[in-house]
């Protein structure tokens, strides 16, 4: 009888190693399908420039186009042109008081 219990617990842990999985590849296809969406344009965070140049707070839309982008800041980051504006001091405080982890490329 014990022999059985063995083989059950086997099956048991083989499905939930198998809803796991699943679970992680439906969560990555899922964060891959958001980031083919996004098509990567650094002028839609325009309204985050007063923001990032000053003290002051970013404005709604700018959180909102920053969270768009988020998918996008690494190739900024690695754009020459747009790099001192991306690393920027003033872009971390927009980062973060939108709640948008500054990315580590």
């Amino acid at each position: 009888m014990h022999h059985f219990l063995g083989i059950e617990n086997y099956f048991k842990m083989k499905k939930v190693s198998f809803f796991i999985i699943m679970a992680v590849v439906v969560m990555f296809l899922a964060e891959a399908k958001v980031s083919e969406a996004v098509t990567c344009n650094p002028g839609e965070l325009s309204s985050c420039l007063g923001a990032i140049t000053s003290s002051s707070p970013p404005s709604t839309t700018c959180c909102s186009k920053l969270k768009e982008q988020k998918p996008c800041l690494c190739g900024y980051l690695k754009n020459p042109a747009l790099k001192q504006f991306v690393s920027s001091p003033g872009a971390r405080k927009v980062a973060s008081a939108c709640g948008v982890p500054y990315p580590s490329c």
